[in-house]
């Protein structure tokens, strides 16, 4: 109950991107009571790995072991979670039955595999992790691929433990701390490489974009919630319409209709 609230609490105070980063960071801890518990391994945050095209594919946190490297990608969406491995986009319904359409996660951190691959290597192996506040209930998650896993940021130790248990010893110590070192250097991304970054997403996604029309919908590039139709009401724009993210006022994400 006091986890909830203080959720809540930081909902109301802050901002979607500081909300999300408050999340990477209790996956980080959640994956320092994994080592506590004897599964050793190195933990890093936000790696900007490189692509082809000279952009980055920005990793929540990575958990790099003996049995290879963790792959996590941290959601911090409220309400029901409904989804399938094979989906494009997975739904988040409120307790108001209000419906926010969402990329698919799994799909997400297949992008981030691939390129941590193609930085690593082929011969180390990579476990994808889905990890979801405790905000939200995954009410209906069909997922079929044994290296993929999409749980609460609570079940980390036991997802963590069910790949360990089954998984060899396929990389030594010394690899370990030598891919550490590469990937630590991938998160001293300056300003410069950061902004690229959250600039090509948008583009990314207003590539996608279609205009909008009867029931038809478009995603929030900052949050992944649904833009809806909305009218200022204030200001020299006053009368004028607009297409606001639906998670406001926690992301003030706006497009001109």
């Amino acid at each position: 109950m006091a986890k909830g609230l203080l959720h809540m609490i930081l909902d109301s105070i802050f901002d979607d991107t500081w909300v999300g980063k408050y999340g990477e960071k209790l996956t980080e801890c959640e994956l320092k009571l994994v080592q506590l518990f004897g599964r050793k391994g190195r933990i890093l945050r936000n790696v900007y790995l490189p692509k082809d095209d000279g952009t980055t594919s920005e990793v929540d946190v990575v958990f790099l072991t003996q049995k290879g490297i963790f792959v996590f990608e941290s959601k911090n969406y409220s309400g029901w979670i409904f989804g399938d491995e094979k989906s494009k986009n997975w739904t988040a319904m409120l307790p108001n039955r209000q419906k926010n359409q969402f990329y698919n996660p799994i799909m997400q951190n297949k992008t981030h595999l691939k390129w941590m691959r193609r930085f690593v290597g082929e011969d180390i192996p990579l476990f994808s992790v889905i990890v979801f506040s405790e905000r939200c209930e995954l009410k209906k998650v069909n997922v079929l691929s044994n290296d993929v896993k999409v749980i609460k940021r609570d079940k980390i130790y036991d997802a963590v433990r069910e790949i360990w248990d089954i998984s060899p010893d396929v990389v030594s110590e010394d690899k370990v701390m030598d891919l550490y070192h590469r990937l630590e250097e991938l998160t001293n991304a300056d300003t410069t490489v950061k902004t690229a970054h959250v600039e090509n997403i948008k583009k990314k996604y207003k590539e996608k974009e279609a205009p909008l029309s009867g029931m038809e919908s478009l995603i929030c590039p900052r949050c992944g919630n649904t833009l809806v139709l909305r009218t200022a009401k204030k200001g020299e724009n006053a009368g004028k319409q607009f297409y606001g993210c639906s998670a406001f006022p926690k992301c003030r994400y706006i497009k001109n209709k």
